[in-house]
Formats: structure tokens, sequence, C-alpha cells
């Protein structure tokens, strides 16, 4: 019997003249339905079956943190599973067979951390993505996304943040408070952020420090920028930056919407 090794398809490259894309490559493995790996500048995708299984960066908080940060799990429980495990999701999905997780509040945390890592995995690079052909990721029991998906709400959140304050600077780098000429009222939640600011920590360190998603942490940063409570500063510092978004053009805007009418039509 003779066995005929595939070799697997040829990675994707970039059509100059394709419809905009935030990631041509990643839009083309989604449609070849590719399992495997994504490196990008700033993050790691997950596919598989051309669905996003899980994402990781080094400017969000991951699964773990947001598990264990507010006394969903025990930081025990989650070393043990991680332990036996070969990674983040794999070590999720045995706490849910073991019961130790409502699969309910697993889920949620699991699709907070996709979406938040996946927000900075897919932001503007200078350098091309990598995809590793693998038959590790696969369909597991915890939800996967389609890349339309993504796109889309990583999208919706550049625009966001554009709209709440334009200056990107506050979100890559450390802040100080400022003295602003009315004290404009804080939430709750902005207040906890606020109280963290001390000239050293970014709004990643402070996400980290909170256990919360990196995203909505920069959301309050630039709200509390906005009305004038904090400012960047510039001195050396070790964590990472998340990168600059790009300026929001009205391209952006019509492309946010044919997203959302493919993904309406799946």
């Amino acid at each position: 019997m003779t066995v005929v090794q595939t070799p697997p398809p040829p990675l994707p490259v970039r059509d100059k003249a394709a419809t905009r894309a935030l990631s041509p490559m990643l839009t083309r493995l989604a449609e070849e339905r590719a399992t495997g790996v994504l490196l990008r500048e700033h993050g790691t995708l997950y596919l598989a079956e051309g669905r996003v299984v899980h994402a990781e960066s080094p400017l969000a908080p991951g699964l773990d943190v947001l598990l264990t940060a507010h006394g969903t799990l025990a930081a025990a429980a989650w070393q043990r599973a991680a332990a036996r495990s070969a990674g983040p999701l794999q070590a999720a999905e045995l706490l849910l067979e073991a019961g130790l997780l409502p699969a309910g509040a697993l889920e949620l945390c699991h699709l907070d951390a996709l979406y938040d890592a996946g927000y900075f995995a897919l932001a503007p690079s200078s350098a091309p993505g990598r995809f590793r052909y693998d038959n590790t990721p696969r369909i597991g029991p915890l939800p996967s996304v389609p890349v339309i998906a993504l796109e889309r709400e990583t999208l919706r959140r550049r625009l966001l943040l554009h709209r709440l304050w334009p200056d990107p600077a506050a979100d890559s780098a450390p802040l100080i408070r400022a003295d602003p000429a009315t004290a404009a009222p804080v939430t709750p939640r902005q207040r906890a952020v606020l109280d963290r600011v001390d000239g050293v920590r970014t709004a990643v360190g402070i996400a980290r420090n909170l256990g919360r998603q990196a995203f909505h942490t920069l959301v309050d940063v630039r709200r509390l920028a906005a009305a004038g409570h904090v400012t960047p500063v510039t001195p050396a510092f070790t964590e990472p930056a998340p990168p600059p978004p790009p300026p929001v053009t009205d391209p952006d805007i019509a492309l946010l919407k044919r997203l959302r009418d493919a993904l309406e039509a799946l």
C-alpha cells in the first residue's frame, strides 16, 4: 500500500486588488477553512476549520486572569489544570469537564478573552503575519467565532475609541492624573481605573491589575482623558505598548457596514 502525503495548501497571499479587509490573509484562511495558528506582531489567532477558537496577545489579560481575578475560579484550580494541559484553551475545557466552572461563566470569559486579544492581534503591524498549519486547534465545547465577526467587532472597537477621544497616546503611554478645570464626575468603574493611575502603569497594566479586559480599560482611559482627568506621559517603561490604531476614515465605516451585512447573511 502506497501512502501519498498531500502537502498543505499554499499560504494565502495578499491580493491588492481584493476588497479591503483588516487581514487579507485571515480572510483567505477563513475561506479555505484552514486549521492552524496565525502569528501576528501583536497577537496570535488559533483557527479550526476557518473559525477563530482562541486568541492570545501580550497586550490583553488571558483567560486565566479573567477567570481568577474576581473569584469565578480559584487560582490554584487553574494552575492545576494548566499543569495538565497543553494550553489555556485545553485547561479551560478540563475545568469544564470536571465541573469546576459553570458552563455559562466559562463561555462568557472565553469570548471576552478571545475578542479582547483578537482586537490587538488584528492591529496594524510592521511585519507580515505567519500561518502554521496545525491540527491541534479544534472546534471544542467552547464557542468559536467566524473570522468576519471578529473583524467586524475589531473595527467597531476602533471606531468607538476614535469617537470617545481621537488621540491614541493614552492607550500606550504611562498615565498621570491631570487637574481638570471642572471636576467632571466619574463612574465607580472609572474611579477604579483612576485610582491606579500612578505615572508608571499604562492602560494595559491597569487592566491586568484590575483583572479586566484591556479594551474596556482603554474605553475608560479615553473617557477619562476626554474629561481631563488623565494625560499620557512618555518616560521609558517595560510594558508592551498597544499599537496605535490607524486613523478612522470613511472607508473604515464602509467596511464595517459590509462586514455587518456579510455576517447577517451567514
